[in-house]
């Protein structure tokens, strides 16, 4: 089992090299055609591949390879698995449950004295997509790991602001359905934005169209507002009524590879450099 596991994982990285490669391929292509499309100089890191860039437009295509980490998302509804960390307080465990309602075909699992090998090792044998964990500082939820299976990738969150249902009044007459939602995400234009959109919009199923629920992903400054609302329709005009909870998301590491993979490669990482105000657009 475990050499299989390895012989598994080698297959996926060195697909996913060739797939990097060709990326940058795709890039460069796409770099010449914009500047023979606009009469532009070339730039001085294409002359020396212009040549073979210049056949690959002539025969090739210019789309973009998909990235097989989701290939069976829209095919296959996700299964998560939410857990905690070791010894989580009564106000942890609220929120937990309230992520469980939250998430369609999602199921919440005491952590007990499970390590992060076990955790991962149970989602895989058991076809689970995705695996959340959240952790807390002195009963403030404050960490939030999502980790896609069985290859990754891990996205890292800082939580702040956290408030629970029973926290806002609005929600109290609110019931949580367990309708598919609609997604909002607003401002996740950059690469790395569409990168953090595909890891958090693949927890969610696929909505019906008459589906009356919403969870809305708002960025603004590289802080990411979430909102979860019921709404309805008076004629032309909308009614909005939240249900609960809201937190703010900072994603601050995004790794290849599962949780439990504490060697596999960084793919994008916040640095101190990155928290000025004016450089705080990594993501829209």
């Amino acid at each position: 089992m475990i050499r299989r596991q390895a012989r598994l994982r080698q297959n996926y990285m060195f697909n996913k090299a060739v797939e990097v490669k060709e990326q940058q391929i795709s890039q460069r292509k796409r770099k010449l055609q914009e500047c023979l499309d606009e009469g532009k100089k070339i730039p001085t890191e294409l002359r020396k591949d212009q040549e073979e860039l210049m056949e690959a437009l002539r025969y090739g295509t210019n789309q973009e390879d998909m990235d097989n980490e989701y290939a069976r998302a829209g095919a296959v509804d996700p299964k998560v698995l939410l857990t905690t960390s070791h010894e989580p307080s009564s106000r942890l465990k609220q929120f937990v449950k309230e992520l469980r309602l939250m998430l369609p075909n999602s199921q919440r699992m005491n952590r007990g004295n499970f390590i992060l090998k076990d955790l991962v090792d149970a989602c895989k044998s058991n076809d689970v997509t995705d695996l959340v964990i959240v952790h807390e500082t002195r009963g403030e939820p404050d960490n939030l790991i999502v980790s896609h299976m069985p290859y990754g990738p891990t996205a890292f969150f800082a939580l702040s602001g956290t408030v629970l249902r029973h926290d806002i009044p609005e929600a109290q007459s609110q019931t949580v359905s367990e309708v598919y939602p609609h997604l909002i995400f607003n401002q996740f234009e950059s690469k790395l934005g569409e990168r953090i959109k595909s890891i958090l919009k693949h927890l969610f199923p696929v909505p019906k169209g008459e589906s009356k629920r919403v969870i809305t992903f708002s960025n603004e400054d590289d802080f990411i507002s979430f909102r979860h609302h019921n709404f309805k329709r008076d004629g032309k005009e909308v009614e909005l009524a939240e249900v609960g909870p809201r937190f703010e998301m900072r994603c601050y590491k995004v790794r290849l590879g599962t949780v439990d993979e504490l060697q596999s490669d960084v793919e994008w990482a916040l640095k101190p450099y990155m928290n000025t105000a004016r450089k705080r657009q990594q993501l829209a």
